[in-house]
C-alpha cells in the first residue's frame, strides 16, 4: 500500500497573493502546501481522504486516471470542497463515485452540493452513492478503515486506521480508547498545526509529546499552517522518527 501527501497545509498554508512571509516566497518545493489529503492506492484499488478546494489541481499534477472512492473525515470546507470534480472520473470511469461519510458530514454534502442529489438531475452533475458510516470499521473495496474518533474542539472527526497506517487531521484531543486504536501502527500521520496554541489543532510539542505517548514507528505531521515556519528549518527541530510531511511525498507501509 502506497501512501501519498495529496497537500499537507491549510487554508492559511496555501500561497497568497501579495503574502510577505518566509513559507509563501520560499524556493524550497516542500513549502508550497495545498490543502491537506491523502492517496491510498494498492494493486487494485485508488481512494482519496477528503477532496479539498485543491482537489482538481492535486489529481491533475498525480496523473491519477482513475478513483474508486473518497473517504471523509469531516465536513469543513477545506475538506470537502473539491468533491464536484469527481464528475470527471465518472465521465471516464463509466460508474459512480463511492463517497463513505459519516451522518454529519452527509448533511453538509447534501447541502452543499444538493443538485448532485437532487431526484432529477442536471445532465453531467456528479454521480455519487452515499454510503454512511460511524465508529465501525467498514470496506472500501479490499481495504478496512477502523474509524478513529477525535475531537477538532468540539466536533466530532474521523481519523483513519489502514492496517499499519493511521492518518489523522483536524485535532486537538484523542481520548483514550481511540489512542489503543492507533497504538502499533508503523506509520502515523498527525495535524501539526503551528508552535502556538489553537482552539482546535495540535501544537508541533503536542504533537511530538503524542507520537511518544503512542510509540509508532515513524510520524509524519500534517495540516502545517506558514505560522509553523519553513520546511527544511523544522526539521532540524524534531526528534528521531518525526518528519513534517510535504505535498507530493509518497510512502509504502
Amino acid at each position: 500500500m502506497t501512501i501519498t501527501f495529496l497537500g499537507t497545509g491549510t487554508s492559511t498554508g496555501v500561497p497568497m497573493i501579495g503574502c510577505p512571509c518566509d513559507v509563501c516566497h520560499s524556493p524550497d518545493a516542500r513549502d508550497k502546501r495545498l490543502r491537506s489529503s491523502i492517496l491510498i492506492q494498492t494493486g487494485k484499488s485508488s481512494v482519496v481522504v477528503d477532496t479539498t478546494p485543491d482537489f482538481r489541481f492535486q489529481m491533475l499534477r498525480e496523473g491519477l486516471t482513475s478513483l474508486n472512492a473518497v473517504v471523509f473525515t469531516h465536513p469543513h470546507k477545506d475538506h470537502i470542497a473539491g468533491l464536484d470534480d469527481v464528475r470527471a472520473y465518472n465521465y471516464f470511469m463509466h460508474a459512480p463515485m463511492n463517497v463513505y461519510a459519516n451522518a454529519l458530514t452527509e448533511e453538509t454534502l447534501k447541502r452543499e452540493f444538493g443538485y448532485a442529489f437532487a431526484e432529477t438531475k442536471y445532465p453531467g452533475v456528479p454521480d455519487i452513492v452515499l454510503n454512511t458510516i460511524d465508529d465501525k470499521p467498514f470496506l472500501v473495496r479490499e481495504l478496512t478503515f477502523i474509524p478513529i474518533l477525535v475531537w477538532h474542539h468540539k466536533m466530532p472527526v474521523y481519523g483513519y486506521r489502514i492496517g499499519d497506517f493511521s492518518y489523522i487531521t483536524d485535532a486537538n484531543r484523542i481520548d483514550d480508547p481511540e489512542k489503543e486504536k492507533i497504538k502499533g501502527s508503523k506509520v502515523l500521520v498527525l495535524n501539526a498545526l503551528r508552535r502556538e496554541s489553537h482552539i482546535s489543532h495540535f501544537t508541533l510539542q503536542q504533537a511530538i509529546d503524542l507520537c511518544r505517548e503512542l510509540q509508532v514507528g515513524q510520524a509524519y505531521f500534517t495540516h502545517i499552517s506558514h505560522q509553523l515556519g519553513l520546511h527544511k528549518e523544522v526539521m532540524g527541530e524534531l526528534p528521531q522518527g518525526v518528519a513534517l510531511a510535504y505535498d507530493g511525498l509518497t510512502i509504502t507501509v
